[in-house]
């Protein structure tokens, strides 16, 4: 790949990296392994779908990127928030994506949500948690179903984030958020949906 070509990567905690250096998070990781430049990170610990929104609204971006991606919703699941609100407010952030993409949706990758009932967090909350892994189930479903009549890319880590994910190696040490080595794991699912994306014309 070219180190010209520019990442522009949209979410939360996830997306920051929580807890782990900035070269450990997934987009660093994922743009070393493409030999892109650092990429842009528009990401906050806590941030649902509105908070992303509003902070987009207010960023100066320089477009287009080669890629962005966009991976937001946990925080309207652990808040309560629900459904219909996600759908509503998930399709504007990715058609936002989509525009900063040059308007070229086969630019822009979605990344489902990580499955955190798993982690001893989760355990220690007192929360139903097959509930939890319920309502991450239908957020997911929603974000892929938008993804696809939006004609954006997908990667769906929630599978492996649901292996191993509460492993004390795949955690940093609040028990919640993923480790280097979980977000390395994940790029077995982004990477290659990536690396599509950066070849499609």
């Amino acid at each position: 790949m070219s180190p010209d070509l520019r990442l522009l990567a949209l979410g939360d905690s996830y997306t920051v990296g929580e807890g782990v250096t900035v070269p450990d998070s997934w987009p660093y990781q994922l743009a070393t392994r493409l030999e892109l430049r650092a990429p842009e990170i528009v990401a906050r610990t806590g941030w649902t779908t509105d908070e992303l929104g509003a902070a987009m609204d207010a960023q100066t971006f320089h477009p287009p990127y080669a890629l962005v991606t966009l991976l937001i919703g946990v925080n309207n699941q652990y808040r309560g928030r629900d459904l219909p609100n996600y759908r509503a407010e998930f399709t504007r952030l990715l058609q936002h994506a989509i525009t900063l993409a040059n308007g070229k949706p086969q630019h822009v990758l979605v990344v489902s949500i990580p499955d955190w009932s798993v982690t001893p967090f989760a355990h220690a909350s007192g929360r139903d948690l097959v509930h939890t892994a319920r309502e991450i189930d239908a957020f997911n479903a929603a974000n892929a179903q938008i993804a696809a009549a939006l004609h954006a890319g997908y990667a769906d880590v929630s599978a492996i984030s649901r292996d191993r994910g509460g492993a004390a190696d795949m955690l940093i040490d609040d028990g919640l958020h993923p480790s280097a080595a979980m977000y390395a794991r994940w790029l077995a699912a982004i990477e290659p949906a990536a690396r599509a994306a950066l070849s499609s014309p």
